[in-house]
């Protein structure tokens, strides 16, 4: 499941906030509720199993998000979106406006920000751009800062980090009884990190503008993720870190709300051929990636790793061309109007 570009990052939510009395998001109000029968409440493996949830080694889960991005042409599709259909989606978000307010939820990196951002700068080439970036992992931070401190071009364009997740800053804005609008939100490969999906899209997108947009990205309901986890997710170790939700999941609650969105569907693969020899560092990052489980590799019981490997290898996951195996990692692009 977790299909995560630099952009989620481990955004680890615990709680969110209750529905409201005749709220557009109260139905589905639940994750179990979203996914529904056919993607029901997925529960982790027994007390007894040695399984444990990636995102319970930070480090091992960046090691492994990084050997993902490496093999798989995810970033590459994404910004094919974002040269191709951004600039018609973000065309009047700044119209009348001499600053334009960004914010990043589960930025990592910076990769695909700096893009987005490009693209903002280049149609409101007047404006100052304040970009805010909710992200929870100090490394990402980090790694970001030096990119934007090694780009050029970034002129007008002011940033602000805050090391928290999407539930977190939602609760310091609470706190501090602060509503800040924004012109243009996005979250990247986040929303599995999520305990109340429509409630967090609810709250985010309560904080448009009226000429903003909020743009999400997660995996294709048509995409070897949904084949792999509708399948195998009760066997993997959640530990209500995360769950499963694609792109296929999103227009039935934001149909129920009532709100304007389009989708869009980004091809993507990613080369797996490594998962199959023994042995392999990366290939065994890669398997904890695809199952969400610290070292699937050594702690997985032995039948679920052959019959995981076995599905890996079938048309509902993968291809396989001139003796590699490629993963089919489409993404779903869904972009709400205010």
């Amino acid at each position: 499941m977790v299909r995560d570009t630099e952009e989620m990052q481990c955004v680890l939510q615990h709680g969110a906030p209750d529905e409201g009395e005749g709220s557009p998001f109260s139905l589905p109000a639940r994750r179990e509720e979203l996914q529904g029968a056919a993607c029901p409440l997925l529960q982790p493996p027994s007390m007894a199993s040695p399984m444990r949830n990636l995102l319970t080694d930070l480090d091992r889960y960046v090691q492994s998000f990084r050997v993902f991005l490496e093999r798989s042409t995810e970033h590459q599709s994404m910004q094919g979106f974002v040269e191709r259909h951004l600039p018609d989606v973000i065309a009047s978000i700044g119209n009348g406006k001499s600053t334009i307010n960004v914010l990043s939820i589960g930025g990592g990196a910076g990769e695909m920000d700096l893009q987005i951002l490009s693209k903002i700068r280049a149609r409101y080439p007047g404006a100052t751009i304040n970009n805010d970036v909710i992200e929870p992992s100090a490394d990402q931070i980090s790694k970001y800062k030096e990119r934007v401190a090694q780009a050029s071009n970034l002129e007008n364009i002011k940033f602000a980090w805050h090391k928290e997740t999407a539930d977190e800053y939602e609760s310091r804005m609470n706190a501090e009884k602060k509503t800040k609008k924004w012109d243009f939100i996005h979250m990247i490969q986040m929303l599995y990190y999520v305990k109340d999906i429509p409630a967090t899209v609810r709250y985010f997108h309560s904080l448009l503008e009226s000429q903003g947009k909020l743009l999400i990205i997660l995996v294709s309901g048509k995409s070897g993720w949904e084949t792999l986890w509708k399948k195998y997710a009760s066997s993997f170790p959640l530990e209500d870190l995360c769950c499963y939700v694609s792109s296929g999941d999103l227009p039935r609650m934001l149909d129920s709300a009532g709100l304007k969105y389009q989708l869009y569907e980004l091809p993507s693969h990613l080369d797996i051929t490594s998962c199959f020899t023994e042995g392999d560092k990366d290939g065994e990052l890669l398997l904890d990636f695809l199952t969400e489980t610290l070292d699937f590799t050594k702690t997985a019981p032995p039948e679920l790793k052959r019959q995981v490997m076995e599905e890996l290898r079938k048309p509902g996951c993968s291809e396989i061309r001139d003796g590699k195996v490629f993963f089919n990692n489409s993404q779903g692009v869904i972009v709400v109007e205010p």
